[in-house]
Formats: structure tokens, sequence, C-alpha cells
């Protein structure tokens, strides 16, 4: 773990990659500093919306070097930060990445728009460094959980390292590739909506022309997973949006 003054910041946190869009450079080089200074090793800094959007279709190819944190100026000239969101957010891949506005564009109505954009949180120009690195680390901490190689559902317990399911009645059963690869995304992501776009994208690279494969993965992997397939408690479906993953 890291300290540095800045409290205990868990390597699964520091690892992920974050991007820093503002238009001072001189405060995002600041920024950055107190983000290297706390341990986060991946933080790249970026001038405008264009160029951030550029930034993270570069890395489209690439989903393990995808951004997993965008830390957004809102005042800025040509796109502002609310705009700039609203773009990432049109992105399958980006649709539930966290987002975090830090900006000196503080009124409460800022806030809420900010907040009913997308972002995971809202701090104002000034701060203290040691509440960004908290507030960052807990933004991450929250989204990302630690992964482990077992999964407490409320049927049943998933062993990710063996791909078996180890049901209530003492049962096990296997997960194929494609199963193993949908429920790590959605755990990964346990308690929080992942798209129809953003599992698709994630699982077979692109958004298009597998929905339906989707489903059917999803109904046999409720199968395994569930007490009752047709009334699921573990993996639901959000009508209109996608699924979630409850764990126990």
């Amino acid at each position: 773990m890291a300290v540095d003054g800045y409290g205990m910041v868990e390597r699964h946190v520091r690892d992920k990659r974050i991007l820093l869009v503002d238009d001072e450079a001189e405060l995002a080089g600041m920024v950055a500093a107190i983000l290297h200074g706390a341990g986060f090793s991946a933080v790249d800094r970026v001038g405008s919306g264009a160029e951030a959007l550029a930034a993270i279709d570069a890395r489209a190819a690439s989903p393990e070097d995808a951004y997993q944190l965008f830390v957004l100026d809102v005042m800025m000239s040509g796109m502002d930060g609310f705009d700039l969101l609203a773009r990432i957010r049109e992105r399958p891949a980006c649709a539930s990445v966290p987002a975090l506005f830090l900006t000196a564009k503080d009124e409460p109505f800022d806030r809420v728009n900010g907040l009913a954009l997308g972002a995971d949180d809202y701090i104002a120009k000034p701060f203290l460094p040691q509440e960004l690195v908290l507030r960052i680390a807990a933004v991450l901490r929250r989204c990302y959980a630690q992964e482990s190689p077992l999964l407490e559902l409320d049927a049943c317990r998933v062993n990710f390292a063996t791909a078996e399911v180890e049901r209530a009645d003492g049962s096990t059963v296997l997960l194929t590739a494609k199963e193993h690869e949908i429920l790590s995304v959605l755990a990964r992501n346990a308690g929080r909506i992942v798209t129809i776009d953003a599992l698709c994208e994630a699982c077979w690279g692109t958004s298009f022309g597998y929905e339906n494969s989707l489903m059917a993965h999803i109904r046999r992997l409720r199968e395994k997973i569930e007490a009752n397939p047709s009334k699921p408690v573990s993996l639901v479906t959000i009508k209109g949006l996608g699924y979630k993953l409850a764990g126990r």
C-alpha cells in the first residue's frame, strides 16, 4: 500500500488508469503530481475535450489499456466538461467508467447537473490535496472492488480460478469460457448497471451484432447460478439498459 501522507491507497486502486482533462496546464500538472505522489502510476493529461475523446478512442482497440477513471474540469474553452462527459457516455465501453468533476464551478445547480450526467463525485476548487486523493480512491474502491477468485451469490458460489459454480444442493457445474468472461465483467461492476453494449464490447470486442448471443449466454448463466432461473435475484435485467449482478 502507498501512504505518503494521504492515507492508505490499495494497490488495485492505484493501478487504475486515469485521464485528467483540464485546460489549465499548471493546475493539471499539480493534480498529476499529487496523484503520482500518492502512488497512482497511470495518469494521462490532456487540455481539451477533443484531445480527451481522441485519447479515449486511441485506447479503444486495447480494452486492457482503457481508462478506468475520468477527472474532468467543467469550465474549458470549446467543449466544456458537462458536454465532454455526455460524449464519453455515448461510447459503449465508457458507459459505466467512473467520472469525477474537479472544478471551480460550484453552484448547487452545477453539482446537480454534473451528477445527473453520471458523474460519481464533484470536487470544488480550491481543494486539499489529501481530500482529492481520498475521494478519488473512494470512487475507484467503490467501482472496482478488489478482485477475488470467489464470488458469493444468493444460490451458489462461483470460483473464477477453476470456472466452477458450487450450488447450494452440493452439485458443481462448469462455466464455459464466454460465460466466465461475461460473469467476470459483471462481478467487477457488482451492484452497478452494465449496459448491453458495454458487455458486448468487453466480451466480443464490438457492440454490433452480439445482443442475441449475449442474451443466450445470460439465460444459460442463470440456469447455473440462480435457484430459480425464471425469477433471477443475482443476475437481474435492468429493462432498457442492461444487467446488474447482486452479490450475497
